[in-house]
């Protein structure tokens, strides 16, 4: 049973799954082999990102999948068997519509006394590195994820459902474009992932000053941006 509150909440941190469509519903037909392809591999749906098996997420359909709190104790720090991460997400389900369906979402929102929540990606979060230093392939992708977005959860539902474009850096003309469009439909907030950016003239810092002008529009106009863990650049040096 949810905890009863004398106010409806703000979550500044809730999820999506992705459509199986999300990459590809809008790509670049002259870019989509370099980009983010389905495959049948051994019987399971993979991805292919870059021309490469990609596993940031072991089931990327999501259906079946997790269900709600399955990995509350792991987040607490509690693990004591050291039980495999994979194995701590127990019993699995289908897919909730809640989780691609924006009415859907609004309803059990509703249930859980949330009055409205900045919207992230599951997936999106893991696909930019694997497809670097295709710099084509990677801004056609998130241009085509965004515009998956827009159709699926629209960037200020109901003016409680936020869900914030994904903005690659690599080639900084291009995310002042896609920063213009989200600003036009309304977006509060965009989402990247933290670290060191990878472009065509090498690593560079977030303020390094060939961003300065994507900074100064975000500045500007006031939007949120926001970071969230996923697959990047420091990732090579953790432990597998």
């Amino acid at each position: 049973m949810p905890a009863e509150l004398p106010f409806r909440f703000f979550d500044c941190d809730n999820h999506y799954y992705e459509a199986e469509d999300a990459f590809t519903r809008h790509i670049d037909p002259k870019l989509k082999k370099r980009a983010i392809q389905w495959a049948q591999l051994d019987g399971k749906q993979r991805l292919i990102v870059g021309g490469r098996v990609n596993r940031f997420i072991p089931n990327p359909t999501f259906d079946p999948v997790g269900k709600p709190g399955a990995l509350d104790e792991y987040f607490r720090g509690r693990n004591p068997r050291g039980a495999d991460l994979n194995a701590l997400f127990g019993e699995l389900e289908p897919i909730p519509a809640a989780y691609r369906n924006r009415d859907a979402r609004l309803a059990l929102m509703d249930e859980q006394g949330m009055q409205g929540c900045i919207m992230l990606p599951t997936l999106g979060v893991g696909m930019e590195q694997a497809l670097l230093p295709d710099f084509d392939a990677t801004v056609a992708t998130f241009r085509a994820f965004n515009r998956y977005l827009d159709d699926d959860w629209g960037f200020a539902y109901q003016e409680r459902i936020f869900t914030a474009p994904y903005i690659t850096m690599c080639r900084p003309a291009e995310a002042v474009r896609e920063l213009e469009w989200a600003l036009e439909r309304d977006a509060r907030f965009i989402v990247m992932i933290p670290g060191p950016i990878t472009t065509e003239v090498g690593m560079r810092p977030p303020g390094d000053p060939m961003f300065d002008e994507f900074w100064q529009l975000a500045n500007d106009s006031g939007i949120t941006v926001c970071y969230h863990s996923g697959e990047t650049y420091y990732s090579k040096f953790m432990p597998a």
